[in-house]
């Protein structure tokens, strides 16, 4: 249900004030809305936003995030406007090796200008999240400005296809490393729990009771340690290959939308 700002306007307004402003210098190409309604062309595709639509607890604000290709030098951004904060994320992760930095600065400066009222946040790549990993899995394949531009939907559906698949057999990889982890862990630190606590006993003589314990504690730390490392490893493997398949849930909904469109044309 769409709430009422500050100003008295509703969320369902404000984006549509910030989509009136950004038509000034940019087109845009599609739009993912979460928990809103609002009116754009009917040659714009309008899905639902896949990364927050899949999370069960409610904590996100309604927000619309906007694929938008700025008119002067063709960059395509992605723009997420979230009217109850007033706030503007830059997704750059989205939308990488789809435009220049000059075209990213101008954005925000435009953004800025049309927009005084809103603040400015800039969602950049995290290593420990994948990002560039994702996004260089997904170009390889298919990139955002065929989905959003391309025409030829059939060279589209097969790139789709591919991208599905990999999606899939990433995700199915991820899950023999887990487990995999899940299976040898136990096991192995129980036999070297008692190998550590046989071998190093022999030493407690030569060593002391004290040093003995340290090192006893010190092996199973370690290959402990080392077990968490792999097991960290696969659940960041299935979540980088969620988010592939995610990705390209999103590009089957844009193309499955622009089709539609063309076809009622």
């Amino acid at each position: 249900m769409s709430t009422v700002n500050q100003d008295g306007t509703s969320d369902c307004e404000s984006c549509e004030h910030v989509l009136q402003a950004i038509s000034t210098f940019a087109r845009l190409h599609a739009i993912k809305l979460y928990r809103l309604t609002v009116t754009t062309p009917d040659s714009v595709p309008v899905l639902p936003c896949l990364d927050h639509e899949v999370m069960l607890h409610e904590g996100i604000s309604p927000h619309a995030a906007m694929y938008i290709e700025e008119t002067e030098n063709g960059g395509l951004h992605e723009v997420v406007c979230i009217p109850t904060k007033q706030s503007l994320e830059i997704d750059t992760v989205s939308t990488s090796g789809e435009h220049t930095d000059e075209s990213h600065a101008r954005l925000v400066n435009l953004l800025r200008k049309c927009l005084p009222n809103y603040t400015i946040q800039i969602n950049g790549p995290l290593w420990f999240r994948g990002d560039r990993r994702v996004s260089r899995a997904c170009r390889a394949q298919l990139s955002l400005r065929d989905v959003l531009i391309n025409t030829d939907f059939e060279s589209l559906a097969r790139s789709l296809n591919q991208l599905q698949i990999i999606g899939a057999l990433m995700e199915k990889q991820s899950r023999v490393a887990s487990w995999t982890v899940r299976t040898i862990t136990g096991p192995l630190l129980a036999v070297a729990g008692f190998l550590s606590y046989q071998v190093l006993g022999l030493s407690t003589g030569a060593l002391g009771d004290a040093w003995v314990q340290i090192l006893r504690y010190s092996v199973v730390g370690c290959l402990g340690a080392v077990f968490l490392y792999f097991g960290l490893k696969a659940v960041h493997l299935t979540e980088i290959a969620n988010r592939v398949w995610k990705r390209s849930s999103e590009y089957g909904l844009i193309l499955s939308e622009r089709k539609r469109i063309a076809d009622n044309m």
